[in-house]
């Protein structure tokens, strides 16, 4: 079943690294339609690239599924992140129908102006202190490794996935913490510059609430949560959790199966 948007939000896919969930966004690009496609920073992972290769036919899909967006009349807007940063130098060029930009400001279809950006601009330890960013990216790396055996155990059970990594990291009060400050400066930034909202990424945690009497919405990413934000038709915003979807739906087929 095709699902049709106005838009589209996407960030942090990590494409290049095992623990890109690549199989589900693809599953999820197969059947959309938008008019407006926003890859929100670190589509993939200049980081580690740089240290290991790893690229399989559905980071191949993702790709070909986000040209043939492109193809098809969707404005494509790029904005990198910090680990793709070495996009920021091409900002200005399109290629193959992708605008890479450093910022944008999409109007939704009811008027309300919303400024993208990946976010990691307002992350203090990612300006100035990236020597800490990589020490807490390679800490990252093993929990996300934790989450790929912890996976595997409950996939051969017959169990859909769940993020153990996001579970542990929503359990730590620095962690909670670090989130709500990101989410105040985001918005602040929205507010002073006059605008409705704020469209992000960076952090790994999809939300979507006001924060002094802005829009905060974070649409998440395709490691752990597997979610994007969307746009209807009439410009209502939807954040979409796709790992929940394909468990409703593996307990409907669970159920389905005659004792």
């Amino acid at each position: 079943m095709t699902r049709r948007y106005r838009t589209v939000f996407l960030s942090d896919i990590h494409l290049g690294t095992k623990d890109c969930r690549a199989d589900f966004l693809a599953e999820f690009l197969r059947d959309v339609e938008c008019e407006h496609l926003y890859l929100v920073g670190d589509i993939v992972d200049g980081w580690r690239l740089r240290r290991s290769w790893f690229w399989d036919r559905h980071h191949d899909e993702v790709i070909r599924l986000v040209l043939r967006l492109a193809r098809h009349g969707a404005r494509v807007t790029y904005v990198p992140g910090n680990h793709d940063e070495m996009f920021r130098d091409w900002l200005g060029l399109e290629v193959a129908g992708v605008r890479l930009a450093a910022e944008a400001v999409h109007e939704t279809a009811d008027g309300r102006r919303l400024l993208v950006v990946h976010g990691d601009e307002f992350d203090s330890v990612v300006r100035y202190a990236r020597v800490v960013a990589l020490l807490g990216d390679r800490a990252y790396d093993a929990a996300l490794a934790g989450n790929r055996w912890f996976n595997g155990i409950r996939r051969r059970l017959g169990y859909p996935y769940w993020s153990l990594s996001q579970w542990l990291k929503r359990q730590v009060k620095g962690a909670v913490a670090a989130i709500d400050r990101f989410e105040q400066a985001l918005a602040g930034e929205a507010r002073a510059r006059g605008l409705d909202g704020v469209v992000c990424g960076h952090i790994h945690h999809a939300e979507m609430r006001e924060v002094g009497g802005v829009l905060y919405l974070n649409d998440g990413d395709w490691v752990e949560s597997c979610t994007a934000l969307v746009e209807h038709p009439d410009g209502r915003l939807e954040l979409l959790d796709w790992a929940a979807e394909r468990r409703r739906s593996h307990a409907a087929m669970r159920r389905a199966v005659p004792a």
